[in-house]
């Protein structure tokens, strides 16, 4: 076993699509599957929202940036990813297969990418990669028909809450809404002055910071404590 194949194997281990593999079946996939090396700079769009998601394409090592914008253009959400980091992998089956965001790089980042072709043959002769893309696949359909069956939020301030998680790819870390107050009351059916209440009295919790027309928000998740 060469020094390079030991390297990928250690990479692929990162991820949840290659966990619980015999090392025999994974050995099998470094040495047998077409695999793709990416390396990029700081600022490189890596996919782009709305182009055709051909690839699972795995971060390694870096950072990303995530960019999601409402169909109206009225809201857009700014999030940060760190390795290890799939992107997007749902979008590569489905009806619409297609990125919903944009990725751009922080830092130099490298990538391991897996063509489609190459998907479906693992996904043929691997079973534990199978089970795990199903449950990848099955997860995220659970936790999207859940929402609606949520308890309805009690408090002009839980109706904000909701309206932040309900928007991020990932419910954690730093978030960055750039949205006016006046639509956030539009979206909530509330006041402009009570949504500025509540936020200005949530930034002074510090749990967030307002700027002209952005909402910083360093850990998305303390809004629930």
């Amino acid at each position: 076993m060469t020094d390079l194949t030991l390297k990928i194997y250690d990479q692929l281990l990162q991820f949840t699509l290659f966990q619980g593999m015999s090392r025999a079946d994974l050995m099998e996939v470094v040495t047998h599957t077409k695999l793709g090396f990416q390396k990029f700079g700081t600022a490189h769009v890596v996919a782009r929202e709305g182009d055709a998601c051909s690839h699972l394409v795995f971060l390694i090592s870096g950072a990303l940036q995530s960019d999601t914008e409402s169909d109206d253009h009225s809201c857009r959400v700014t999030e940060s990813m760190t390795a290890p980091y799939v992107i997007q992998p749902e979008r590569l089956f489905g009806m619409t297969q297609r990125y919903t965001s944009t990725f751009r790089t922080t830092a130099d980042s490298s990538f391991i990418t897996i063509d489609k072709q190459e998907v479906l043959l693992l996904l043929e002769t691997q079973l534990v990669f199978r089970l795990n893309m199903l449950n990848l696949l099955a997860a995220e359909t659970h936790r999207t028909s859940h929402i609606a069956w949520r308890s309805s939020p009690k408090s002009l301030r839980e109706r904000i809450v909701r309206f932040f998680f309900l928007r991020c790819i990932y419910p954690a870390g730093p978030k960055t809404f750039h949205i006016l107050m006046k639509q956030i009351a539009t979206e909530l059916n509330a006041s402009r002055l009570d949504i500025s209440h509540t936020l200005n009295a949530m930034q002074h919790e510090g749990l967030l910071s307002l700027h002209r027309g952005r909402i910083e928000i360093p850990f998305i998740e303390r809004l629930l404590m």
